[in-house]
């Protein structure tokens, strides 16, 4: 069975933006629940230059219906010129979960 559950995953530069999104988010109910990872470190290529980065990994609960609203609400409030908004799909899950995580959306 595959669901219209997703994951969102988005990195933060502080645990103080990663907890403001992630209470934006759960607020809003864009997320039924945001996980905030802390000791990421990414090495990446911007602007012609690698770059080495501590970060806070959000790990996002959500539906694919409300990904358009959650994707806007993450571009509106992060610092990141280009933040990381990726969409994986939930292919299958416990029942009770998942109706638990349909009930917190909007």
């Amino acid at each position: 069975m595959v669901t219209d559950k997703i994951v969102v995953l988005t990195t933060c530069e502080s645990e103080e933006q990663a907890q403001g999104l992630a209470r934006h988010l759960i607020e809003q109910r864009l997320a039924a629940c945001v996980n905030i990872l802390p000791g990421a470190r990414s090495v990446y290529r911007w602007k012609d230059k690698i770059e080495d980065a501590a970060e806070f990994v959000l790990i996002v609960k959500s539906r694919r219906d409300v990904f358009p609203k959650l994707r806007e609400a993450i571009g509106h409030l992060h610092s990141y010129e280009i933040p990381e908004v990726i969409a994986l799909p939930v292919v299958d899950g416990s029942e009770a979960y998942l109706g638990w995580l349909d009930r917190e959306l909007a």
